[in-house]
């Protein structure tokens, strides 16, 4: 099982980072960084697995792809802007990090605009 790896690599990291903060605050927050960054590049091919296999069942459903391109670009947006907003908050820059979410939210919303769309026009045609 993977998670127990990350599980096990941010133990440590987040016991390194207990011992440089307390005599190197300034590093302690470029390892943070860096930490986090490595633990999302240990999962980022697992997520690409997940996309592949939601493809592959999309088309055996006759899916519409544009939909489903959609639907994981909304995914991808809001896990980055999660991300980079957890960032800020470690690094101490909380309302740096809320405007990060803020700013995901509004592209997850211009993103769904089309899905709505299309959803309100299929309402529309069966209500006709």
């Amino acid at each position: 099982m993977e998670i127990f790896q990350v599980v096990g690599f941010a133990l440590v990291g987040m016991s390194l980072l207990m011992l440089v903060r307390r005599t190197r605050p300034d590093i302690a927050g470029l390892l943070s960084l860096a930490l986090g960054a490595a633990i999302f590049l240990m999962i980022v091919d697992k997520l690409a697995a997940v996309f592949v296999l939601v493809e592959d069942l999309s088309s055996l459903a006759n899916l519409n792809m544009s939909y489903l391109t959609t639907i994981i670009r909304v995914i991808g947006v809001a896990y980055v802007a999660e991300f980079a907003a957890q960032v800020c908050k470690d690094a101490d820059e909380g309302a740096l990090g809320a405007k990060v979410e803020f700013a995901g939210k509004v592209v997850v919303l211009l993103l769904t605009v089309p899905i709505v769309r299309a959803v309100i026009q299929a309402v529309v045609r069966i209500m006709a």
